[in-house]
């Protein structure tokens, strides 16, 4: 308990955070907080929620621990806090397993007032162990819905944040906060935390969003709109695609037409997605180009549009998405693009990605068999599930935490291992829940979609959908005062669109990744190879870079002392490309009818495809040798596309790279670890062949880069120079 006025407050307010006053709800809830009460406030983003946890943390004799899915948010807000004299830390996945314990023992120690974690780290035993000992001031709940079913953004792991919130006194404060809760995530939010609990319900209204809608007749529609017109929006902006290859494609083809763009997806490592971060906050480009990963706790007022390509599955996942921007109250543009034309099926085209979204958002349920019947057998730990049971990871871990909720499995710590465990005499799986949330998720579908034509002004229709009873006139829309949107042809842009695709590449991410002695790290970034070469200080013109620009002056030496030991223990391989995605054109088709329907070698025109992705990326690369990747199932398809090949660049072949045991199909193992090991020292050739030499190494098509991966440690080990892959076709999908 903190007795304190609000005058009182707001002149601490004034002297710590450089605020003068509260807004009333921000106050009604501090004041509960200070109380020991337990508070849900689902308050429109920008509003000021982390200040309602901020404030009184720092007047709280103990610890305060968030708990937050954004790790963006938690590095803006603990260097926000340090800068302002507040004693921050956070523990996440991208601080090294060191930083995080280091966290934990300030926290233990007395030495922070705020700890920002996310929830996935509550499986950690560390973690667990240390919370039995931290003086708990207050538990706050970030972006809450994640705790609900119904949420749009549900995480079976933040269900442990409600086991730890049933342990707490009851007079300890708890605070959860959202932008985004209909009455029925509000209602289950509140039924998980439990006793007295007061909800702080505020207007969604963003009356300075401006809201269009493009409707389209394909996908080029929506990449000529954008080369258009981008430049006249102003500001800075996002644009967010559905899938983490189409953010590389959209930024390809701005940059292309000379937009300033970049690429950003959580697939990037910690240190290229913090670069763009920053490069965002500081307006180096006209807009990032990202799935939605990007753009959550990120504090930047002045975002001044974002535009959608996809669909996205719901209204509130749509107006979480578009209220990253506009922060600062002024007019801000998004666009929502739209692609009208259906499918044989009377689908739209756009709302196919959703729909799978929906349809695999639980694995099938011979997979939850498979799983209850191995743990009858035995205890497994989640990687040993994972293999095992043939899962993709996120599929382990919906099955695990779906089995542990209906008390079908549970957890059980064997020393430092976790394991999970079957319950004898546990009640059958029940799946009408599973069904139930699916025809949820179907009609949240409909409903973004009848926003697409709907004549109702749009701010309305999401507020109306989020349960937000506020009376508003709305005037901020092309339903009501503003000028439609439309695409209009434009045939120099169409025949730059046919240039460009004869000219991008997908990326073959299959460059290591190493660390200097003293912990820093060492990274590639994207490739653009123009020269091979021993001289280390002409690393910048290989596809494989370093990221020097992390490292201090007075690290030079360490710097060249990590260099030098990376080039000779780590992999030569380096990143490649690829002619063309698999789902492009008619190349799938054309590889899958060679290799699964006997249609013979691989056409002509992939040939010629490869050999302009070659003569544009490496046609001043001297290479002394081609070897391709020996075959599983495919024959000489492989082989004999590589002898054309290398006949045709006039660079000598070797057949002598060969299996050393017989190895399965990549495709029938759904996670990386069983890729992995099903190609693990399963390669060789002789050293003599190998030795000093520079390499294109061919193959067919790359999923998960395991193989290549496989090949280039075994050529690395055999002396060559440089590896350097190329394929046919990369896949869109992934294995995790």
């Amino acid at each position: 308990m903190i007795n304190i006025t609000r005058q009182e407050a707001e002149k601490k307010l004034k002297e710590v955070f450089s605020i003068d006053h509260f807004y009333d709800e921000q106050w009604l809830a501090i004041d509960k907080i200070f109380k020991g009460e337990r508070i849900l406030m689902i308050e429109r983003t920008g509003f000021g929620k982390s200040l309602c946890y901020q404030f009184p943390a720092t007047l709280f004799e103990g610890i305060t621990v968030i708990f937050s899915p954004l790790i963006a948010l938690m590095r803006d807000q603990v260097n926000s806090l340090c800068k302002k004299g507040i004693p921050a830390a956070y523990i996440n996945s991208e601080q090294s397993p060191e930083d995080n314990t280091f966290a934990i023992q300030n926290a233990l120690e007395g030495k922070i007032k705020i700890l920002y974690i996310a929830p996935e780290r509550q499986e950690n035993q560390e973690w667990i162990e240390a919370t039995k000992m931290m003086k708990l001031s207050m538990v706050v709940i970030d972006e809450a819905h994640t705790i609900s079913t119904w949420g749009h953004d549900f995480r079976p792991a933040f269900r442990r944040i409600i086991d730890l919130v049933k342990l707490l006194p009851v007079s300890l404060p708890v605070l959860a906060t959202t932008a985004t809760a209909t009455k029925r995530v509000q209602h289950d939010i509140e039924q998980q935390i439990g006793g007295p609990l007061t909800t702080i319900r505020g207007d969604l209204v963003r009356p300075n969003l401006q809201l269009y809608v493009i409707r389209v007749k394909s996908e080029d529609n929506k990449l000529i709109w954008l080369a258009a017109n981008l430049n006249s929006l102003p500001g800075t902006g996002l644009i967010y695609t559905g899938t983490r290859v189409d953010t590389g494609v959209y930024a390809e083809w701005l940059k292309f037409v000379g937009i300033d763009a970049i690429d950003y997806n959580a697939g990037f490592d910690a240190a290229t997605r913090k670069d763009i971060e920053n490069g965002l906050m500081a307006n180096r480009y006209k807009c990032v180009v990202s799935t939605n990963a990007l753009g959550m706790g990120i504090d930047k007022p002045d975002i001044r549009f974002i535009i959608h390509t996809q669909i996205p599955v719901s209204p509130i996942h749509y107006y979480q998405e578009i209220g990253r921007a506009g922060r600062d109250g002024k007019p801000t543009k998004i666009i929502l693009f739209f692609n009208e034309e259906k499918d044989e099926e009377n689908r739209y085209a756009d709302c196919q990605l959703p729909l799978s979204f929906i349809e695999n958002a639980r694995p099938p349920i011979k997979k939850y068999m498979r799983v209850i019947d191995l743990l009858k057998e035995e205890l497994l730990s989640e990687r040993e599930l994972t293999k095992r049971a043939n899962l993709k990871q996120n599929q382990a871990r919906v099955i695990k935490a779906d089995l542990i909720e209906q008390g079908i499995i549970k957890e059980a710590i064997y020393g430092k291992s976790k394991k999970y465990e079957y319950q004898y005499n546990a009640q059958e799986l029940d799946i009408s829940k599973f069904e139930e949330l699916r025809e949820a998720k179907l009609s949240d579908l409909k409903s973004m979609v009848d926003y697409i034509f709907t004549d109702m002004p749009r701010m309305e229709y999401l507020c109306r959908f989020l349960d937000n009873e506020t009376q508003t006139v709305y005037s901020n829309c092309d339903n009501t005062n503003l000028t439609e949107l439309a695409f209009e042809h434009n045939e120099i842009l169409s025949k730059k669109l046919d240039e460009f695709r004869d000219t991008f590449f997908p990326i073959l991410d299959v460059a290591s990744t190493t660390r200097a002695k003293n912990g820093m790290k060492i990274k590639y970034v994207k490739p653009d190879v123009l020269e091979l070469s021993d001289n280390n200080e002409v690393l910048a013109k290989l596809n494989i870079q370093y990221d020097l620009s992390i490292f201090s002056d007075e690290n030079q030496i360490v710097i060249n002392e990590a260099i030098d030991k990376h080039i000779n223990t780590a992999s030569r391989l380096i990143n490649g490309y690829a002619a063309s995605f698999y789902g492009v054109s008619n190349i799938g088709a054309a590889l899958h009818r060679s290799k699964y329907e006997n249609g013979g070698d691989f056409p002509d025109f992939l040939l010629i495809k490869t050999l302009s992705l070659f003569g544009k990326k490496y046609k001043d690369i001297h290479f002394d040798l081609v070897l391709y990747v020996p075959p599983t199932h495919s024959g000489n398809l492989v082989r004999n596309f590589a002898t054309k090949f290398a006949y045709t660049i006039k660079v000598p072949i070797s057949h002598d790279l060969k299996k050393t045991r017989e190895t399965a199909e990549q495709k029938i193992f759904q996670n990386t670890y069983s890729k992995r090991d099903n190609v693990k020292d399963a390669f060789d050739i002789d050293s003599d062949i190998v030795k000093d030499k520079t390499i294109l190494l061919i193959d067919d098509i790359f999923d998960s880069g395991a193989t290549l991966k496989e090949i280039g440690s075994t050529l690395t080990c055999r002396g060559a120079k440089w590896i350097v892959p190329i394929v046919i076709a990369k896949t869109v999908g992934g294995t995790l």
